[in-house]
């Protein structure tokens, strides 16, 4: 059965079919559909939902997005941050050597997810949950719990972390508990008497703990997120409620902002930090991985949706000319490109989460893990994913996995 528009056996175009309509699958199809390939996403949601809070989008993946239809209203949501303001938990600034770090822009990710749910080609299938995945000898074909059947030439899982077509393809990844929790939530900056004048990124550093806030919404809203240290195992989502007062008892004593900002929280949300390694292979046959069904990550370089963004315009750009014939090959070749890529984006992540919280550490292991935390943004940043992609085309070599070649 095609669930697909339009007739692709007419075209030749094959159909490519996305197994989750987070920010990683609806940028995919994004990019997918502006390369002439036939799409459709499947979520298992009946509707779209998603917690409401900010996120950080990185460099390398905002170039991408703003290649596509989405580069005029893109800059009507973003925020744009120059780099990182370093504190201690009392207020003290925290230098950075060298030179400055490149501008970030912030987002709200449920406006984010609107703007690309509006622009993607393809069908987005909602209450299609995703049960089973079989490579055929010409495709796969994708069964859900609706009983409906569908089959297509490529299919890729962008399903997170608990990704059903990660276990399909015979993987099966345990997580780590990084031994934090993390409280996300939102302040409007009108209950703020100086939430007009915080403008960027704004990081507190504690023994253990720290806590970051940024504006969104065009600077309506102050996104903040909390990371302090539990033993207990947490949830793996974004949508457990979070105890404000509890959170409050963990920044006692803090910056005044740090105080202000959690007083006037509403509610929050919280989820446990799990880490992976990297994952032996991504690709089997027709199938694939991207995002957090390949590769998650903790969060504290801001790059979980960087690199699942990389991932699908990667991606499109392998399969765009490819024959029937030739997608197991160009899949491999997908996953050989992005899993060096994105494992060294990882382990760059939990070295900055150990910066984060090592105020009052060793000053000399500080300073290390600060030059290495800042060395990681001089080859994150620039890279060009799309670029990438076409020289493993053109050279028929894997591209390097910092800088994309010349």
């Amino acid at each position: 059965m095609t669930l697909f528009d339009g007739d692709p056996a007419m075209t030749g175009r094959l159909n490519v079919a996305i197994v989750g309509a987070g920010i990683g699958g609806l940028s995919a199809a994004l990019a997918l559909c502006a390369r002439g390939l036939n799409v459709a996403v499947f979520e298992g949601a009946e509707s779209p939902r998603e917690a409401g809070a900010g996120l950080s989008i990185p460099p390398n993946a905002l170039m991408l997005l703003k290649r596509t239809s989405l580069c005029a209203a893109i800059e009507q949501i973003i925020t744009r941050s120059q780099g990182l303001t370093l504190r201690t938990s009392q207020g003290q600034p925290v230098s950075r050597p060298g030179a400055p770090m490149a501008l970030s822009y912030q987002i709200h990710r449920v406006e984010l997810l609107e703007m690309l749910l509006g622009v993607v080609k393809g069908p987005v299938r909602f209450g299609h949950r995703c049960v089973a995945v079989a490579d055929t000898e010409h495709g796969a074909r994708l069964t859900f719990a609706n009983g409906v059947v569908c089959d297509a030439d490529v299919v890729i899982g962008a399903d997170g972390i608990h990704s059903v077509v990660q276990r399909q393809i015979g993987l099966s990844a345990r997580p780590t508990s990084e031994g934090i929790v993390a409280y996300r939530g939102l302040v409007p900056a009108e209950r703020l008497a100086w939430g007009a004048e915080l403008r960027g990124l704004n990081m507190w550093m504690g023994d253990g703990r720290s806590f970051i806030c940024f504006p969104v919404s065009q600077g309506r809203l102050i996104n903040i997120v909390a990371f302090v240290p539990s033993m207990r195992d947490m949830e793996e989502t974004w949508f457990a409620p979070g105890d404000v007062r509890a959170l409050a008892r963990e920044y006692e004593g803090w910056d005044a902002p740090v105080e202000a900002l959690i007083a006037a929280l509403d509610h929050s949300f919280r989820w446990g930090i799990y880490d992976r390694p990297p994952l032996p292979y991504w690709s089997r046959g027709h199938v694939t991985l991207l995002g957090d069904a390949a590769h998650p990550m903790v969060p504290h370089f801001g790059q979980g949706a960087g690199q699942a963004i990389e991932d699908g315009f990667a991606l499109a750009v392998l399969l765009e000319h490819a024959g029937r014939g030739e997608i197991p090959a160009r899949l491999k070749a997908y996953q050989d490109l992005r899993l060096e890529r994105t494992s060294r984006v990882q382990a760059a992540s939990r070295l900055a989460g150990r910066f984060y919280r090592s105020a009052g550490g060793d000053p000399v292991e500080q300073a290390q893990r600060m030059r290495g935390w800042m060395s990681a943004a001089e080859w994150i940043f620039p890279y060009d994913a799309e670029k990438a992609a076409a020289a493993v085309l053109s050279s028929g070599e894997k591209a390097p996995s910092g800088a994309a070649r010349a």
